[in-house]
């Protein structure tokens, strides 16, 4: 599976934008999707998740009750709705996954297939 993540761009504090990664050579239907965030100079973090069935999500502290993760009935496009972005938020964003019935992993080394990343900035 290819996975292709888009929706990134410059915002002021305050306002949202809405990530999508699209699927592609199969559908996501077994799959937990993730989405992680990668500032410069630090490490790797997990943002959000869902899992397979789209029943379940999971977040992040510093996120929790700002970003929404959500999966379409066709299960071939996760979303990352993410409302009063602030400066904390930069980073560039990937979305990964992996074949999974249970409850999604927070650790990206459990991610086998991760898009290219897409580049978020909130300007103060």
């Amino acid at each position: 599976v290819q996975l292709q993540a888009s929706g990134g761009g410059l915002v002021q504090a305050g306002g949202s934008l809405r990530l999508s990664c699209a699927a592609s050579g199969r559908t996501f239907s077994s799959y937990a999707v993730g989405w992680f965030r990668q500032a410069p100079g630090k490490e790797r973090e997990f943002v959000a998740a869902i899992n397979w069935s789209g029943g379940s999500t999971y977040y992040a502290d510093s996120v929790k009750g700002r970003f929404t993760i959500s999966r379409n009935n066709a299960q071939t496009t996760v979303y990352l709705q993410m409302n009063s972005l602030n400066p904390e938020d930069t980073a560039v964003y990937y979305c990964a996954g992996y074949v999974n019935y249970g409850v999604p992993s927070r650790a990206h080394s459990n991610y086998n297939y991760w898009g290219q990343g897409t580049q978020v900035t909130v300007s103060s």
